[in-house]
């Protein structure tokens, strides 16, 4: 084996350059496939660091009966941390409330002298899963002395919902595309070993094994893999960067973040190469079998 490693290498780019338009077109596809696949997980892992922040910033805020005492009021942290999903619960005052207010509302000091007794007590509750809001918000209203909840629940919905459709839709992608570009690599393969078929069949007449035989189809097909995981790669990059810029420069998208490419590239590298090379050897051991059956 490790005497025919240069032959095999040497047949394997012969084949690859013998067809030369077949094999763009199968680089071509897989590269489409790989940009395609990477693109929408990529959309689907900013939603979901997206929703992380948001589970992180935003929170449910529960307000306390205003007749309640403040140690009556206080009481209710016990009751409200055995909720389930409630991650962490933060007792508010009403003066602490009020000087919030004014904090972040009065640029005009039209408010500093406003009394605290038009506040009302408050618990900022955090949660652990941003999918079971709804259930959350209804078991803390069932917390006796909790008059009022605010929840911005459209804004997690939102979120859920574009990673769920960007996740389903990446998935289903991926399995769709990768059966494809199987399918375009292995009728490139075949269009050599068609060639060679009945070179094929003499060496197998000849005692050549069909581990022999197929080697050189096996670094065809991984060289054509390995060429579009790296084109791929690259397009994928440039791409990023463009939506990245457009999204930072738009007015009304500032709000999402999208994670740095430098911090995610050598997982989508891997990903991209590990893909690449799969299709690509699966692709050449689908086109051979059939050959070898001589």
């Amino acid at each position: 084996m490790r005497h025919n490693f240069g032959y095999f290498i040497r047949e394997g780019t012969g084949n690859m350059f013998s067809h030369g338009f077949m094999s763009f077109a199968a680089i071509g596809i897989t590269v489409a496939c790989l940009l395609i696949m990477g693109t929408f997980s990529l959309v689907a892992y900013n939603a979901n660091e997206n929703l992380k922040d948001l589970q992180r910033e935003n929170a449910v805020l529960a307000f306390v009966d205003e007749n309640l005492t403040d140690e009556e009021a206080r009481a209710l942290q016990k009751d409200l941390e055995k909720v389930p999903n409630v991650l962490d619960c933060t007792f508010v005052s009403r003066e602490e409330a009020r000087d919030t207010y004014v904090e972040q509302y009065d640029e005009d000091d039209l408010y500093s002298d406003l009394d605290a007794e038009i506040f009302r007590h408050r618990y900022v509750l955090h949660l652990k899963e941003l999918d079971q809001m709804n259930q959350t918000v209804q078991a803390v209203q069932e917390v006796e002395g909790i008059v009022k909840i605010r929840a911005d629940e459209d804004i997690s919905n939102g979120f859920l919902t574009v990673r769920n459709v960007a996740g389903v839709i990446s998935i289903t992608l991926i399995a769709i595309l990768l059966i494809v570009s199987v399918f375009i690599i292995s009728n490139t393969i075949k269009l050599t070993t068609f060639d060679r078929k009945d070179e094929i069949a003499i060496m197998k007449m000849v005692g050549a094994t069909d581990s022999f035989i197929r080697w050189p189809f096996v670094y065809e097909g991984l060289l054509l893999g390995l060429i579009s995981a790296v084109v791929a790669f690259g397009l994928q990059w440039l791409l990023y960067r463009a939506i990245a810029q457009g999204i930072e420069n738009s007015d009304t998208l500032q709000l999402l973040r999208i994670v740095p490419f430098d911090q995610i590239d050598l997982p989508v590298a891997v990903a991209f190469g590990v893909v690449g090379v799969l299709v690509g050897v699966g692709g050449s051991l689908t086109a051979i079998r059939k050959f070898l059956r001589v």
